[in-house]
């Protein structure tokens, strides 16, 4: 079976009598790895019953646009912001006409509006309405909008008619859900990527540190690693997983991962910097714990750790190297000072006094700063920003040279 590790799917279920095969695609979902929360609509309820998806998803089944349990009532913006995929599964004709119309009128088409993931429809009719030229047209536009369509497939339907219009069976879906996060855009690249706090002793019990929880360096390596890339995870101190198909270098200091990031970054064709690396380490570390003495303070003298994104882009074989520009004021100015600065191919910006995307949080919000212009990316979770991430470095790295 295709692997969906880590990932977080949101199935929608339309009305139709295809809905009771969205039970067993619950748990072929959460067989391949992924994290499932289902959205029903009216319709979908008169055919099979939340209490059925909620006890296979192991989550309570959403079904109300204005939730009066989720913050501020707006359920669909957090569900929007929660996904990696929206896959509606049955899409009946009546959704995939409002999906085109751009309707928010129940909550799984706003959170369709809203969403940053990828949306896929398993459509699932009668041949005839397949068929109809209203649904073909309104085909034609979902697939202008990027929309994926899995199937439908050919056959015998439960109306007795014989065509077009089956919903493919759920290992079909799992598979085809499982291919959009394998783009091998970066096929026969190798990407390194820094992630994680670094430490630095002072002397055999403490040490200077900072709140990076690693968590977006770790889902760019597995983004890098979907899109087909050789990854190689140069990590700080976290209790964060090795993402599938990464190799992973730890190390504790700045120092330490200066040395295996140098040695990494001769041979890749992108170096992207997103630990949260010491500026400054101790002079000199205590052999011994250091004891509290009478004096109400003591003084520790720093030096200055290597820079290593800098180190990096002045290699006379340099990679394509990405910084991160960690700021709590002046967000655009420092990110571009550093592009300039330290020679990078980009910078990723990010404001860390925003508590909603600040350290140890699950999402982000991020301006990607090039020699040109500034392009922003909304607040999404770090999996999906790691993938469009990664998609815009391989258009970057891939494009035919001028």
């Amino acid at each position: 079976m295709s692997s969906l590790a880590n990932k977080q799917i949101l199935l929608g279920v339309t009305g139709g009598i295809a809905a009771y095969k969205s039970a067993d695609l619950v748990r072929r979902l959460q067989d391949a790895g992924a994290s499932v929360q289902v959205v029903m609509t009216p319709a979908a309820q008169e055919f099979i019953t939340p209490l059925t998806l909620q006890a296979l998803s192991g989550n309570p089944v959403h079904t109300q646009l204005l939730d009066p349990e989720a913050e501020a009532g707006m359920g669909h913006i957090q569900l929007a912001r929660w996904a990696d995929l929206v896959l509606i599964a049955p899409a009946s004709a009546d959704f995939m006409a409002r999906l085109t119309q751009g309707m928010g009128n129940d909550l799984l088409t706003s959170i369709c509006l809203a969403t940053a993931a990828p949306i896929a429809l398993a459509p699932a009719m009668n041949q005839g309405m397949w068929r109809n030229q209203a649904t073909q047209t309104n085909l034609d536009l979902l697939i202008e909008r990027k929309i994926h369509i899995f199937g439908p497939a050919d056959g015998g339907q439960a109306c007795g008619d014989i065509g077009p219009g089956r919903m493919l069976e759920p290992l079909q879906l799992v598979d085809a859900a499982a291919s959009l996060f394998a783009t091998g855009s970066l096929a026969g690249k190798t990407l390194v990527i820094t992630a994680g706090p670094t430490r630095e002793a002072i002397d055999p019990v403490r040490y200077l540190s900072n709140y990076s929880s690693g968590k977006m360096g770790y889902a760019l390596a597995e983004a890098a690693a979907e899109a087909g890339a050789k990854t190689i995870l140069i990590s700080g101190p976290t209790q964060l997983k090795t993402p599938p198909r990464v190799q992973r270098i730890d190390v504790t200091s700045a120092q330490q991962m200066f040395d295996a990031s140098m040695a990494a970054a001769d041979s890749c064709d992108v170096f992207i910097a997103a630990a949260a690396v010491a500026d400054y380490r101790p002079a000199q570390v205590a052999p011994q714990k250091l004891k509290k003495g009478a004096d109400e303070s003591i003084t520790l003298t720093l030096v200055k750790n290597p820079d290593i994104v800098a180190s990096v882009a002045a290699l006379p074989k340099r990679p394509f190297t990405v910084g991160f520009a960690a700021e709590s004021e002046n967000l655009l100015d420092y990110g571009r000072a550093k592009l300039v600065h330290k020679k990078l191919d980009l910078v990723i910006a990010n404001n860390i006094s925003d508590s909603r995307i600040g350290f140890n949080s699950d999402e982000n919000a991020v301006t990607v700063i090039d020699e040109h212009s500034n392009h922003e990316l909304s607040q999404r979770s770090k999996q999906q920003l790691a993938r469009e991430l990664i998609a815009l470095i391989a258009r970057k790295v891939t494009a035919p040279t001028q």
